[in-house]
């Protein structure tokens, strides 16, 4: 395939660049395809374009990624507007007197809700935010707890979504051994995870000062505003002088989707149709919404996924771009020389975490990835479950900071932010984990 050098990098340097001065995500993302397709052939941009998005959107995982995305967002729409979700706000509350208790119990939650990281970012969220936002905290200060313990924390339990997926990955690449047994041995390597998940409660308690952005949105929430102005969270609201329902209408859903999505081995998509079927029964059975109000709830929580959805599908033709650009070839290749056993985790993680945040990639790029970086880490006889532990910490860098990520975008959705607000407001925390993570993978490699 013919790359195209150092000049690869351009589009990805356009997106950030747009996305930076305008603070739009999908025009960003735009701007950056056409620039990449631009260089590949001035005169095919609308033919090129159109077979890439077209077989973008003919992606199983992308068709996957759209029905769990609107089917929760019917699912979030529902549980709000029979008052599940305040019913269990107001069980929290009576429970959370103080400002950092409702932060610590957001992250405690993200500890436990561990199978998936949409699960997590979603679910938490929605259950999250009105008790949050009593104790004047910013959405975005929200969205990042809960960025924070989807995908850090996914990758540290063996049997997530994430889990399966790089164990299987690992084993496709003939490791010896077994690749569950390989990954397992690599989670005590997975710095970047421990240590953003280890800040979140720094930061929730206030040892850890509100930095940059992330301090002007904690004021204007302390000024009475904790939602940031642009963002519509009306199709997510209800009358709260409404009779709350019984506690058990927010829980039984719930439990059931977090109970089928691991009983049909970690798929959300079967998880969430089964707790929708659950939540209609009891809508019925207690006449809470007359027919029409329950459809036209649940499509209006589809359409309020809509922008997170176009944000992704968005990334995903990027990427796509990207690909016939050749930048991880690029890049990987840039760095080979760099490769002896005991610098090469800590390069690892850094070429890999700046690829996963400039294409969105977060497990198509370490497919690519991973025949390449694991033989190279044999022949230095690299420690081999710390080079997979630094792999596995980029995916996990790139989920956690690129702003068109899902993982960032859907915790921006959930919690009532822009993706751009969230990503900038949690960036310095983000580049902190990062920073550490990088140092203790320099000073292992060498021991």
């Amino acid at each position: 395939m013919d790359t195209y050098g150092a000049w690869s990098l351009i589009p990805t340097l356009v997106v950030l660049g747009m996305a930076l001065i305008t603070r739009r995500t999908i025009e960003s993302l735009l701007a950056g395809t056409v620039v990449g397709l631009l260089m590949i052939d001035p005169t095919t941009v609308v033919t090129q374009g159109s077979d890439i998005l077209l077989g973008v959107l003919g992606n199983d995982t992308v068709t996957w990624i759209i029905l769990v995305c609107g089917l929760f967002g019917s699912l979030i729409a529902l549980l709000v507007k029979t008052g599940g979700v305040l019913s269990f706000g107001d069980v929290m509350t009576r429970r959370i007197h103080r400002k950092h208790h409702s932060l610590l119990t957001t992250w405690v939650l993200g500890l436990v809700i561990f199978v998936d990281d949409y699960l997590n970012a979603l679910t938490i969220s929605a259950s999250m935010k009105k008790i949050t936002d009593r104790f004047g905290i910013s959405r975005e200060k929200l969205a990042y707890i809960v960025d924070s313990t989807a995908a850090p924390v996914c990758i540290l339990v063996p049997f997530s979504t994430w889990a399966v997926f790089f164990a299987g990955l690992l084993e496709e690449n003939n490791v010896t051994g077994n690749g569950m047994g390989l990954y397992i041995e690599a989670i005590p390597y997975m710095f970047y995870a421990w240590v953003a998940a280890a800040i979140v409660p720094l930061v929730a308690l206030g040892w850890m000062p509100d930095i940059g952005p992330m301090k002007a949105a904690e004021a204007r929430a302390s000024a009475g505003q904790p939602m940031p102005s642009g963002v519509d969270d009306a199709a997510l609201e209800v009358d709260e002088d409404k009779p709350r329902p019984h506690l058990i209408n927010f829980l039984l859903p719930i439990a059931t989707l977090i109970f089928f999505t691991w009983y049909f081995d970690i798929d959300i998509l079967r998880g969430v149709i089964v707790s929708l079927v659950v939540l209609l029964v009891m809508i019925g059975a207690q006449r809470l919404l007359s027919f029409h109000e329950t459809f036209d709830t649940a499509l209006d929580g589809f359409k309020a996924m809509l922008m997170p959805l176009g944000t992704l599908v968005a990334g995903f033709t990027l990427k796509e771009v990207n690909d016939v650009l050749g930048l991880t070839d690029f890049v990987i290749t840039a760095v080979e020389p760099l490769m002896t056993s005991s610098l090469l985790p800590a390069v690892v993680f850094v070429t890999m975490a700046f690829l996963a945040f400039a294409t969105g990639s977060f497990w198509g790029l370490f497919a690519v990835a991973m025949p390449i970086v694991l033989p190279l880490a044999e022949s230095v006889h690299a420690n081999m479950p710390l080079v997979v532990g630094a792999l596995i910490s980029a995916s996990a860098f790139g989920s956690h900071a690129c702003f068109y990520g899902d993982s960032t975008v859907l915790s921006a959705q959930g919690s009532g932010c822009t993706p751009m607000a969230h990503a900038l407001t949690q960036l310095p925390y983000v580049l902190i984990a990062a920073t550490i993570a990088t140092g203790v993978f320099l000073v292992v490699g060498y021991l």
